[in-house]
């Protein structure tokens, strides 16, 4: 028991350690838990060997399930609603042209039969909303004509579209499904999915906004729950799950719910894991050895995707709506296909239709191809188009980004040696952007103006622009203990860390703004700034 956690725990060591590595490198952060996974596969160096292909798409559709409520909770419809036609309409239609065009180039210039092209086409047929959201997020790319908002609602919401047609075309495969059976599995999916979804999103906001966690957590875990729940009821009365989980996000996430903005945070990091699961997988099922036949068609059915079939869904999509000529081309560009098409060639695999090898390393090569090369040159691309908005910010597409500068409240004691003290507020030196908000008192509470007086005893309280900025700050606490070389001493004596300053000593209740005369003695607490 103890080896295989020792491996799964390196494992994820690596994905972390990674990330940071494919940041600095400024390569998508998903290509490299894809090599990651081939290092840790059976043809790499460490060489597991896995193979369950029917495991890996029960744990892959659970990833996909929180990736689906993602994509629709951490995005802002008010940004989104500009584009909401064209998003639906590539989401929905571009997927099934999509499908269609690929899957018609399979089949009378690959050679592959007529189904086996058309469900290449399907399980090709979505944009992966981690890989887009990944890029956009990790490069800060704001896009003009909300080109972003565009990409992020379009491949958050077409994995429904695309599984449908990939059980559809099963169906066909596995014979017996008559014309009228297939239309009442599509009107199925559709029906319940927007049903169940609609009813478990109202409910959860029901309850949400009346109900009261008596722990700390508990709302995020009733969230996890629902998203789960989003997905596992429609599919089992034959509607579209992911459908479901999509619409139960973006209803939950765009209306007012408390702690809104940590559970997207909370959100963010458990569909972070999901994104790392999902092509760590891909990965490690992998045998490069065996890639070589599927190669060359991998590379042909690619191009074919990225500069045929995905612009000519595109362009006949957009160009009525009169959309830019350069947002069509950075829009057909920015189609990366991952996590979704992942998981359903993953499905085509294990079902009794479909049982060859071959689909998954066809779609595996696509997947690297486009996470690798597409992705990668989106910022390229976009520099090329001219279409990077530099006054904008993408992280208002989503719904942890605040519209108004936040606020920090700083407290601050007039004693006798205070310089405010018997000062009345008009005469303080305040920066321009800090506030005199609050005096308490004596117990009362008293809204300043220019004339109030500061007194001794006064607690004043101030208001400031927080800091939002990238830098990576960090406040840490060291407590001072008898004999520690820096105890006894003033500050202005201490061989100070590199990056780093004392910003505040808590004494005995006390706490005290330093300077370099301050004197530290055993028991204080040192608040420290480092970057």
């Amino acid at each position: 028991m103890a080896l295989p956690l020792c491996i799964i725990a390196i494992m994820a060591l690596s994905c972390v350690f990674f990330n940071r590595v494919s940041s600095k490198l400024g390569i998508p952060a998903l290509l490299a838990f894809i090599l990651l996974g081939m290092f840790f596969g059976i043809d790499g160096v460490v060489k597991i060997k896995f193979g369950d292909y029917a495991f890996s798409e029960q744990l892959c559709s659970v990833a996909l399930i929180f990736i689906m409520f993602y994509g629709g909770f951490g995005t802002k419809w008010q940004e989104a609603k500009p584009v909401a036609v064209p998003a639906i309409l590539l989401s929905t239609l571009g997927v099934m042209l999509t499908a269609a065009f690929t899957g018609l180039f399979c089949h009378y210039v690959m050679g592959f039969g007529w189904l086996e092209g058309m469900l290449i086409g399907s399980v090709l047929g979505s944009t992966d909303a981690a890989s887009v959201f990944s890029i956009l997020r990790s490069k800060k790319l704001g896009l003009k004509f909300h080109t972003d908002s565009l990409l992020e609602v379009e491949s958050g919401s077409n994995d429904p579209c695309a599984y449908m047609l990939t059980a559809v075309v099963l169906s066909l495969m596995e014979g017996g499904a008559s014309g009228g059976e297939i239309a009442r599995m599509i009107l199925a999916q559709i029906a319940y999915g927007l049903l169940c979804g609609v009813g478990i999103a109202f409910a959860a906001l029901w309850m949400l906004q009346r109900f009261k966690f008596s722990t700390d957590g508990f709302d995020a875990v009733f969230v996890l729950a629902v998203a789960v729940l989003s997905y596992a009821l429609p599919s089992l009365i034959g509607g579209n799950g992911y459908l479901s989980a999509y619409l139960v996000g973006i209803i939950l996430g765009n209306n007012p719910i408390k702690n809104k903005k940590s559970l997207v945070s909370f959100f963010d990091g458990v569909t972070g894991l999901m994104q790392i699961v999902i092509f760590f997988l891909l990965g490690l099922l992998s045998y490069p050895s065996r890639m070589q036949p599927f190669l060359l068609p991998a590379l042909v059915i690619a191009l074919f995707l990225s500069f045929a079939a995905r612009p000519l869904a595109v362009f006949l999509l957009l160009t009525p709506l009169r959309c830019p000529i350069r947002q069509q081309l950075l829009v057909s560009w920015a189609g990366l296909r991952g996590a979704s098409s992942i998981v359903f060639a993953i499905m085509a695999t294990v079902g009794s239709a479909y049982t060859e090898e071959d689909l998954f390393h066809i779609v595996f090569c696509i997947v690297l191809l486009s996470v690798a090369f597409s992705g990668t040159l989106i910022p390229a691309v976009a520099r090329l188009l001219r279409m990077i908005d530099t006054s904008g910010n993408v992280m208002k597409t989503f719904n942890d980004y605040s519209e108004e500068t936040e606020v920090q409240l700083v407290q601050v004691e007039i004693d006798g040696d205070h310089p405010w003290l018997d000062r009345p507020v008009q005469e303080l030196e305040l920066p321009h952007d800090m506030l005199l908000v609050v005096l308490a008192r004596g117990g009362e509470i008293l809204i300043p103006n220019g004339q109030t007086v500061l007194r001794l005893g006064d607690t004043a309280v101030l208001s400031a622009p927080a800091y939002r900025g990238n830098l990576d700050l960090a406040l840490t606490e060291l407590t001072v203990r008898p004999g520690d070389s820096y105890c006894s001493k003033q500050i202005s004596e201490l061989r100070r860390r590199p990056n780093s300053l004392i910003v505040m000593v808590k004494r005995s209740g006390e706490r005290i703004i330093p300077n370099g005369q301050t004197l530290l003695l055993a028991g204080d607490v040192l608040v420290i700034c480092a970057a």
